[in-house]
């Protein structure tokens, strides 16, 4: 069972900035064949796909947060990214950090449990 922890979660205000960062528990599945995909949610709201990064590198961004967040992965480490910048008061969500595949779209097969990002306005 893979395991994905995340942190980098917080409190900050508008305009300011976020590193998020997700740890893969396991190195035998191989890390480096699978993409990876930050999700968000807030409450009453369905659970969007933030970013995608394939496991060649291409990337992929919801329209919310082009220009301002950049996902990024450190194979060796186990390690997907998401820099958050020029954060806006309606970025506050729980962030989920996954690790999929693409068909077409990203689809997640494993989960985070998620970090709680609050921008203060």
């Amino acid at each position: 069972q893979v395991q994905l922890v995340e942190s980098g979660g917080g409190l900050v205000q508008a305009g300011g900035s976020l590193r998020l960062s997700c740890v893969a528990s396991r190195t035998i599945f191989s890390f480096n064949r699978h993409a990876l995909g930050w999700f968000r949610q807030t409450p009453g709201k369905q659970r969007e796909l933030v970013a995608a990064i394939t496991s060649g590198g291409s990337t992929n961004y919801a329209d919310s947060v082009k220009g301002r967040f950049t996902i990024s992965r450190d194979n060796a480490k186990n390690t997907v990214y998401l820099q958050m910048n020029s954060l806006k008061p309606t970025d506050t969500a729980v962030y989920y950090c996954t690790l999929g595949y693409y068909t077409g779209t990203y689809s997640a097969d494993y989960w985070g449990q998620g970090t709680q990002v609050t921008v203060s306005s």
